[in-house]
C-alpha cells in the first residue's frame, strides 16, 4: 500500500476528504487556543509541564543536547522559515505543481505569522532551565508548529505512507528536543503541533479540489498521457 487514502479508478490517490479536513482543522485550532489560555491560567503547569521539565533536565547529555542543537537549526530560523518552503516550492514546480508550491509557501508563512501573534497574546514565560539565549513568548512552539506544518502538507500532497511516517517522526523529535533544550514547556510544543497541523489541514480544505485536478494533471503529463479536467 503505496497512498494515504482511497485512490481514484486509475489508480491516482485523492488525498483526505475536504469536510473531513475543515472539521480536522477547526478542532485542532481550537484545541491550541484553548491548551494556550490554560497554559496561560497555570492550569497545567503543574501537573504536566513542571514534572516532563523535570525528567528531561534530570537526563540531559553531550549526545542529546548536540542533537537537539542540530534539530534547533534545522527548525527555525532563516533554514525552516524561508529556505525549506521555497526549496519544497521550487520541487512542486519542476514536478509541473504550481498549485501546490503556492500553497506550501502561503501556508507555511501564514502558520509563522499566528505563532508569533499567539507568542504575544499568551505571553507565556520560558523555562528557567533554558539553554538557549531566547527572548520571545514561550507558546506556541514556533519550531513545532514549523514541522507540523510541513509534515502535514507534505503528508496531503504527496500521499505517501512512507511521507507520512517521516512527518510524524520529525514533529515528534522536533517537539522532544525544543523540550530537551529547555526552550518550551512539553505543552508549548502540544499546542504548537496541533496550531501548525490545523493550518496544513485548513489549506488543504481550502484548496483540495484544485490540488487533486493538477495532481492528476502532472502524473499523467509524466507517464505521457493526456491531462485530465479540474
Amino acid at each position: 500500500m503505496t497512498s494515504l487514502d482511497p485512490a481514484r479508478p486509475d489508480g491516482i490517490p485523492t488525498g483526505p476528504g475536504r469536510r473531513a479536513a475543515a472539521i480536522t482543522a477547526a478542532g485542532m485550532l481550537a484545541a491550541s487556543l484553548v491548551l494556550g489560555l490554560l497554559t496561560r491560567l497555570d492550569v497545567v503547569h503543574d501537573a504536566l509541564d513542571t514534572a516532563w521539565m523535570s525528567g528531561i533536565v534530570e537526563r540531559r547529555g553531550p549526545v542529546g543536547e548536540a542533537v537537539s542543537r542540530v534539530f534547533d537549526f534545522i527548525g527555525g530560523g532563516w533554514f525552516a522559515i524561508w529556505l525549506v518552503p521555497l526549496a519544497v516550492a521550487a520541487l512542486f514546480l519542476l514536478a509541473r505543481r504550481p498549485w501546490a508550491a503556492l500553497v506550501f509557501v502561503a501556508t507555511s508563512a501564514l502558520s509563522s505569522g499566528a505563532v508569533q501573534l499567539l507568542k504575544v497574546v499568551f505571553g507565556r514565560e520560558r523555562p528557567e532551565d533554558i539553554l538557549l539565549a531566547l527572548d520571545s513568548g514561550s507558546y506556541p512552539s514556533g519550531h513545532v508548529a514549523n514541522a507540523a506544518t510541513v509534515a502535514v502538507l507534505a503528508a496531503v500532497l504527496l500521499t505517501r505512507w512512507w511521507v507520512v511516517a517521516l512527518a510524524a517522526a520529525h514533529v515528534v523529535l522536533m517537539a522532544l528536543s525544543r523540550t530537551y533544550l529547555g526552550a518550551h514547556w512539553l505543552t508549548d510544543t502540544l499546542g504548537g503541533a496541533l496550531l501548525g497541523a490545523a493550518f496544513a489541514f485548513g489549506a488543504w480544505a481550502i484548496a483540495a479540489r484544485t490540488l487533486r485536478a493538477e495532481r492528476v494533471r502532472a502524473r499523467r503529463s509524466r507517464a505521457g498521457g493526456a491531462s485530465v479536467d479540474p
